[in-house]
């Protein structure tokens, strides 16, 4: 590739974050985190899970994104029953009278370039396999059928998280995991408008009237800039991945080799949408939402956030995600807390589950100190100092 065809690629990411991610946050108040999470993993070429409730604009936000990019969307709705043929098609009966087992795949999930599965974990063993492969390797496989699919990205939504090892399996193929929540009561007036203007604009068949034509990109354009990540240069930043990577261990976070790898293409695609070739300490932000369960979203917000708080003062250079706007809820800290106590109360605790718990608990202690109300804050410290007395 050369210098010019490099530049021209990175101007796509910019337009990519100018002209669709941008109007996105508009269209969906108080989604910012969700759609900057959708471009990085649209272009890093991994997958994002969902977790929350129906009826916040999950499925919305990945349609809108499809209309912006020019591309085509499956969308579908898991259920135990669910089928090989309701997410691949059927078997082409034409071909089948001639001794052929080949797919009708039109309209269906190998055609897509955007796959978002709503609850995800109800999927059962018969589309188990199916899916791992989509997910893993972007292949479709059937009997003696295998074929490359076209698929950027997968989204997989679900009001709860798995609790069985085959669909651990299945949430492990999701890099990236954040919640989705109604938004706060101040935003709902905004939400109000933005969603009357959106709908009326789907009825009326056209783009918002905050977006022109001409904006939108193709999927091709994507796939060029996904070209690029191999020459984002980590040198930089790998020393900070690998301290990162073994401070969240420690925690208590597993990052197998296989992930922290592959978090590497997201660190890199946050620097294409910031128009770098050159990854900075601050890409790092993608490692917040790399969490297993609810309870680890704070501890990696408080390690992550450390880290890029050693990064130097903020710049225009940083993806906005760099800066975290999080404050950490009280109510799940004193959880946590009292989560502790409980294992503190247990006998015949080893030194190496001592070290882990205090550790913890240093945390918790630095995300207490964040608690903006001052009752919560005092609430809080005297809890803590009754879990561990110094």
């Amino acid at each position: 590739m050369s210098d010019i065809e490099i530049q021209n690629t990175l101007d796509l990411a910019k337009r990519l974050t100018a002209e669709v991610l941008a109007p996105l946050k508009a269209a969906f108040v108080g989604k910012d985190e969700i759609v900057d999470l959708l471009g990085v993993a649209l272009v890093g070429g991994e997958n994002l899970f969902i977790l929350g409730p129906p009826g916040t604009a999950k499925s919305a936000i990945v349609q809108e994104l499809s209309r912006r990019i020019d591309g085509h969307v499956f969308d579908y709705l898991l259920t135990r029953f669910t089928e090989p043929n309701e997410l691949f098609g059927p078997f082409d009966i034409r071909k089948l009278r001639e001794g052929e087992l080949v797919t009708n795949t039109e309209g269906m999930l190998p055609e897509a370039s955007f796959v978002f599965l709503d609850e995800l974990l109800n999927a059962n063993s018969a589309i188990l396999n199916s899916l791992l492969m989509v997910l893993n390797e972007r292949v479709f496989r059937r009997g003696r059928e295998t074929r490359a699919l076209p698929t950027l990205m997968v989204v997989g939504a679900s009001n709860r998280l798995p609790e069985d090892d085959a669909l651990g399996a299945l949430f492990d193929r999701f890099l990236l995991r954040v919640r989705c929540d109604n938004v706060p009561s101040e935003l709902l007036a905004d939400v109000l408008v933005a969603g009357w203007q959106l709908e009326t604009a789907r009825q009326k068949g056209t783009a918002l009237t905050t977006e022109l034509p001409t904006a939108l990109l193709h999927v091709e354009d994507i796939r060029q800039v996904q070209a690029l990540l191999n020459r984002v240069d980590l040198s930089d930043v790998r020393t900070a991945c690998v301290e990162l990577v073994q401070r969240l261990r420690h925690a208590g976070i597993t990052v197998s080799d296989r992930r922290a790898v592959k978090l590497q293409r997201l660190v890199a695609a946050s620097a294409l949408l910031c128009g770098r070739l050159q990854a900075i300490l601050s890409d790092l932000w993608v490692f917040r939402y790399i969490w297993d369960t609810e309870e680890q979203r704070e501890v990696l917000a408080t390690i992550v956030n450390d880290r890029l708080s050693k990064s130097g003062p903020a710049s225009t250079a940083d993806h906005p995600r760099a800066v975290s706007d999080e404050r950490p809820d009280p109510e799940s800290l004193a959880r946590d807390l009292d989560r502790i106590a409980e294992q503190l109360a247990e006998a015949d605790l080893s030194a190496h589950e001592k070290s882990y718990l205090r550790d913890r608990l240093g945390l918790l202690s630095g995300r207490c100190q964040w608690v903006a109300d001052s009752q919560a804050r005092a609430f809080l410290e005297d809890k803590l100092a009754n879990v561990w007395p110094t």
